[in-house]
This record gives structure tokens, sequence and C-alpha cells, in this order.
């Protein structure tokens, strides 16, 4: 068995790390490209949202190294993604290719001895005691922890920094490095390293950058090919970005909702605009939207593939949140057809918005 996963941000580096110190072997497929969004948009369904079409270039450029097993998360709700593990099977193999696909669903959906049976699939063949498996995947964990953090701190830096660019290239580095690191004890001190680094940036606490939050469909928000690296251009721009969907919030999120404690300030937060829980992510760019407006944030951009249903919903209650709140709210809507320019402007004619509603408060 040679295992293989669609990339979401960093989350391909706590995989790394975790099948490494398993001895389990796998590929990475190559970042998310062009060439992975052709290859999906050529064979998937031409209404299919965009994360499904960049998940089946990955798996592809995958196979074509060797994999022959997919790992997959569930699905939040009454989402297409609840389907993607089918469709995605079924299209594969009626393009011949012979590959098996392991679904790590909700424990609320399937049972905890069904998530752990499927889990256990996955390192079945690992020669580790239980006791080391355990040990790393909490390793793993605070990696990915560790990552989502620096990555955190880098963006929202940015707006600070006193060397222009310095937050980018560590975090840049951060990523090269760790992905090249021969273990996972290696990892872990190398993203320890870059922590420290990240904290310790010259800042210059006087500036008054532009704040904005990211908030939207989960994929769209972490994966940064499939949202066009807004993030990387905030930071080129000086502005301060955040934003609360990480792996890391993932995997804390799913472990905490069976009791009922997962994200309680951003439910809390979206009660009043949006009391019902209607899947995907709706529910947390709702939360977040208000939650942002109330620290301060001087506006917020939201994300999502073209035809996603909650997102769609979450788009349409937006305008209410900003009116109410006083809250600059821009959407943007992402397919395989979004062009590089007309993006940009966008991302430009909305930070110019921001910094004049700034300089009439000042007046």
């Amino acid at each position: 068995m040679k295992i293989t996963f669609p990339h979401l941000g960093n989350a391909y580096i706590a995989a790394k790390m975790f099948f490494e110190e398993m001895g389990v072997d796998y590929v990475v497929p190559p970042l998310s490209n062009r060439e992975a969004l052709k290859i999906g948009a050529l064979h998937s369904p031409e209404e299919m949202c965009l994360p499904f079409k960049i998940m089946i270039g990955n798996y592809i450029q995958a196979i074509e190294k060797g994999a022959d097993t997919v790992i997959i998360v569930g699905s939040c709700g009454p989402c297409r993604f609840g389907e993607y593990c089918e469709l995605q099977l079924k299209l594969l193999t009626r393009l011949g290719y012979d590959v098996n696909f392991i679904v790590l669903d909700h424990p609320g959906d399937i049972g905890m001895k069904e998530l752990l049976s499927r889990a256990g699939k996955i390192i079945e063949n690992s020669p580790k005691s239980n006791g080391e498996k355990i040990i790393a995947a909490i390793k793993a964990l605070r990696g990915i922890n560790l990552m989502d953090e620096i990555e955190a701190k880098a963006h929202y830096y940015a707006g600070y920094e006193v060397n222009k660019g310095e937050c980018k290239r560590i975090l840049q580095n951060c990523r090269k490095n760790v992905v090249e690191a021969e273990n996972l004890n290696t990892a872990l001190n190398i993203l320890k390293e870059y922590k420290n680094k990240i904290c310790g940036i010259k800042m210059d606490k006087n500036k008054k950058p532009l704040k904005i939050s990211i908030i939207g469909e989960i994929y769209t928000v972490i994966e940064p090919f499939s949202n066009l690296y807004i993030e990387d251009k905030l930071m080129d721009y000086g502005v301060s970005s955040s934003r609360t969907l990480t792996p890391s919030w993932w995997v804390k999120d799913a472990a905490l909702r069976n009791f009922r404690l997962n994200s309680i300030a951003i439910r809390r937060a979206s009660k009043e605009y949006l009391p019902l829980y209607i899947g995907g992510h709706a529910r947390e760019c709702i939360g977040e939207a208000v939650l942002s407006s109330k620290k301060g944030f001087d506006g917020a951009v939201q994300l999502f593939p073209m035809g996603c249903m909650p997102e769609i919903v979450s788009k349409a209650i937006l305008p209410n949140i900003s009116k109410d709140k006083d809250f600059p709210i821009m959407t943007l809507v992402l397919d395989e057809m979004t062009g590089q320019n007309g993006y940009v402007t966008r991302i430009e004619a909305f930070l110019d918005l921001l910094e004049r509603r700034r300089e009439r408060c000042i007046i």
C-alpha cells in the first residue's frame, strides 16, 4: 500500500512527518498547481466545485508516482464534500486507475470503533509498536499546531515588520526546511526555531496597518493555490491578515464536536444571524465576520468556490452584518476560470476603500 492525500494548506507537512516516523510508504502530491487544476477540470463534472477538481489533479499526479491508496476526511453536514469519496473513486476507476479510498469520517457519523478501524488500515504495515504510533501521532499534531501558529504570526506581523518581506521569507524558509527534515524530531526542532524567529522579528508598533479577516469555505480559505495566494498578496501590500480556519483548528473542532465544546465563541457570535446549522462552514463564516468586527478589524474577505451552497447562504447574510456592524465585507467566488488580473484588481480596490474609510474617520 502506497498512501497519498489531497493538499490542504500545511496538512501535508504533518502527514509527511507522521508517515516518515511510522515507516509507511507514501507519496506527497506536487503542491497544487495549474497542471493539477487542468487535469481535474478536464475529467470532473463541469458543475462540480473547485476543491473537487484540484483534488482529482492531486490524486492523478500522485498515482502516476505510484500511489494506490487515497486518504480523505469526511464531510461537515449537507455539503457536496460528503460525496467526494464516492464520486472521486468512480471517476478514477472510470479513468482506469486502480485505487482505494480510506475515508476518515466524523465519529458521530460512523462511530468511534469504525473510525479507529479505518485509521488502523493506514498504519497496519508500520513496524512501530502501538506506543510508538501514539507518540508519533501526538508529535505530528504538535507539528501542525506549530506550523499553523508560525503561519498565523507571519500573516499578522507582516503589517508591522520593519524589514519589508521578512515575515514572508521566514515563512517560506520554514516550510522548505521542515519538509526536508530527516525525521519527526528534527522537524519539530526546526519548527520551534522558526517560531522563535518569527516572534523575534523587528516590528514598528507605531504602524497602523489595515487588518483583514479571511473567512469562508474551509478549502478555499486554507489551500493557497485555490485562492490565488491571497494571504501572500496581503503580506506584499503590508496588510495584517488573520483566519481562524486551519488544519489544526479542524482537528480540534472535530475532536470536541461530540461534546458540543467546539468553536464556542464562533457559535455564539453566529447565533443572531444564523441560528441553525446548515452544513459546511457557513456558521464559522458568519461567526468570524461578527467576531472580526468586534476585534477591530478593518474588513473581511469571504472566499468560496462557485456553487458552494452553505457559503451562498452566508453570502446572503453577510450584507446584514456589514450594515449592522458598519463592517466592510468583500466576497470572492472562485473557480477554474478565475482570472488573476481581475482578482488582484478587486483586492486592491477593497484595500483602497478601507484606507479611505480610515482617513474619513481620522478627519
